[in-house]
């Protein structure tokens, strides 16, 4: 045999190598079929919005290879806020925006943690991915005890693993997904996971509801489960009020849908970020101008912003969605949308609905 042929040999042997390696990893991150019955949002192998998100072939590479990037710095270090107080009572709401989609809040006794993030990475690898541009604005250390965590779908964004395993270590709280992400949780080291489908409730021992309710969007954590896991945003209902939490979300019916069955929401929080290019994005990710329609078609009094400012996952730049969505506010009447741009660690009274 030549030296060419054994290197060909080899060069094939370690490419097989490389490429079963690249599947078995996969594997281990994917998360495994749904067995339950069809709907009209699950078709038997995969779950799918009730208005399709339409995508052209091979757009994920053009834009890939075509980005035009805004500016990030790189990483800002702010101090934590003060800790937020324990419980919050006598019909009050408080929302404490710590980074990201993650959200404190706290009414009628209860504190709720939505989509919670502290890893410095939103990745499968702690060496690659998006890394946070700034700190979460409030130390997990600090948290009050947590009575209930709900994860919106399972983009490494929003279910992150060791930040759950945390939280569950420390208060081993009921945690509200999507159907199809309990098992995923529970092998991943998260106990104590309950599956909702759309429209689905439980009430709590405190008195709560938790309603999970469609949005617009996908769900993948490796390269061969793609929407095998059940996406959602929540309304928590209880004596005090409604609340909504989007999770991510395009634009769609889904948003008068919810304001119809929650009629009084006190408050809606709304992703505007990771929103460009708009060819491509707005599928599944709302603008800001759309985060305003949204606020309407909801009917909510208080809407907050979420979901800008820590990670750059798109191609717009660190403060684009904030000034766009004082541009989008601008242009309304008099009275404009109550809709509130909190920064990392910031907290807000939320007043209760007129």
């Amino acid at each position: 045999m030549t030296g060419k042929s054994r290197f060909g040999l080899a060069s094939a042997g370690i490419a097989a190598a490389l490429g079963a390696a690249a599947v078995a990893t996969g594997c281990a991150l994917s998360v495994s079929r749904w067995k339950g019955p069809r709907t009209d949002h699950f078709d038997g192998k995969r779950f799918y919005n009730l208005e399709p998100r339409v995508r052209a072939s091979g757009s994920f590479w053009k834009w890939m290879l075509n980005r035009e990037r805004g500016p990030w710095r790189d990483f800002t270090d702010t101090p934590p806020a003060p800790p937020p107080p324990q419980r919050v009572r006598d019909g009050r709401l408080r929302a404490t925006f710590v980074n990201h989609a993650t959200v404190l809040l706290q009414m009628d006794g209860v504190n709720v943690l939505t989509d919670p993030v502290w890893s410095e990475r939103v990745s499968p690898f702690s060496f690659l991915g998006p890394r946070r541009h700034r700190p979460p604005g409030v130390r997990f250390e600090d948290l009050p005890p947590i009575d209930v965590v709900l994860v919106s779908h399972n983009h490494y964004d929003h279910m992150d693993l060791d930040t759950l395993r945390r939280v569950a270590r420390r208060d081993s709280p009921p945690i509200f997904v999507g159907l199809n992400n309990a098992a995923f949780l529970a092998d991943h080291g998260v106990p104590g996971a309950s599956e909702l489908d759309w429209w689905g409730s439980v009430v709590l021992p405190s008195g709560l509801t938790v309603t999970a309710v469609p949005t617009r969007h996908f769900s993948s954590r490796g390269p061969f489960d793609d929407n095998r896991a059940l996406w959602c945003g929540f309304v928590v209902s209880g004596p005090s009020g409604d609340y909504f939490f989007a999770g991510d979300t395009g634009w769609g019916s889904h948003f008068s849908w919810i304001g119809r069955r929650f009629p009084r929401l006190r408050l809606a929080l709304l992703p505007i970020g990771a929103y460009r290019p708009r060819w491509f994005m707005s599928p599944v990710h709302i603008d800001p101008e759309e985060a305003v329609c949204a606020h309407g078609e909801l009917g909510a009094a208080t809407s907050l912003a979420i979901h800008f400012g820590t990670f750059a996952q798109a191609d717009d730049g660190e403060f684009e969605p904030q000034e766009a969505l004082r541009a989008a506010l601008a242009e309304r009447p008099e009275p404009r949308p109550r809709f509130l741009l909190l920064d990392n660690g910031e907290s807000a009274e939320i007043p209760p609905v007129d």
